[in-house]
């Protein structure tokens, strides 16, 4: 992902509706049974974090009341079981905000060249890591469903789920990637070719 200027508030609700849209139909698990579209939360927190500019103070905890709202409806009227629900639920803030910044450091030094790629794919990497240490750990060690919390059971069951939730959401992350660079190549296409077409007299 690369952009040199902010876009525009108009894009920016743009982007911040279309990512609001993906994270309800990926966090319902009816839908996502359905459309066997893996929770693209993190990842929504992580390109909202890269675009949304100037927005945070409002859009992260919009985004997380939206999160919050999902899990209410699912677990109250759709049947989705509550067994994630516990006091760790709260660990949930901090680690959409890990992903939220991740992607702000992207911003801050994204390029279209090979070290673009790299930093693309070390704050990804890094950002999904962290994120999942902070909600892994915080159920298993303060969500109470585990009455004798060991380390080596911890590692066990952190090594088990690692991979998905690192795969995930770096998957999201870069076919946002790929969409934005597209993007840019057509609008720059485009304006090359209205510039050298010649004005009407």
């Amino acid at each position: 992902m690369y952009t040199s200027l902010p876009p525009s508030r108009q894009v920016s609700l743009l982007i911040l509706t279309g990512l609001a849209l993906l994270m309800t139909i990926t966090r319902f698990q009816p839908l996502d049974h359905f459309l066997e579209l893996p929770d693209a939360s993190w990842s929504v927190f992580f390109i909202a974090g890269f675009y949304l500019v100037g927005m945070a103070r409002w859009a992260f905890p919009a985004l997380i009341a939206l999160s919050v709202a999902i899990d209410w409806v699912a677990i109250q009227h759709l049947g989705v079981s509550n067994y994630c629900v516990t006091p760790a639920y709260w660990f949930l803030i901090p680690t959409h905000a890990v992903m939220w910044f991740g992607g702000y450091w992207l911003r801050q030094r994204a390029s279209q060249d090979w070290r673009g790629l790299l930093r693309l794919a070390a704050s990804a990497f890094i950002a999904s890591s962290v994120a999942y240490m902070i909600s892994n750990g915080g159920f298993y060690w303060f969500g109470g469903r585990y009455p004798e919390p060991n380390v080596a059971q911890y590692l066990e069951r952190f090594a088990r789920y690692y991979q998905w939730f690192l795969l995930v959401p770096c998957a999201y992350i870069g076919t946002a990637a790929l969409l934005h660079v597209g993007v840019q190549r057509a609008v720059a296409a485009t304006v090359r070719e209205d510039g050298q077409r010649p004005a009407n007299d």
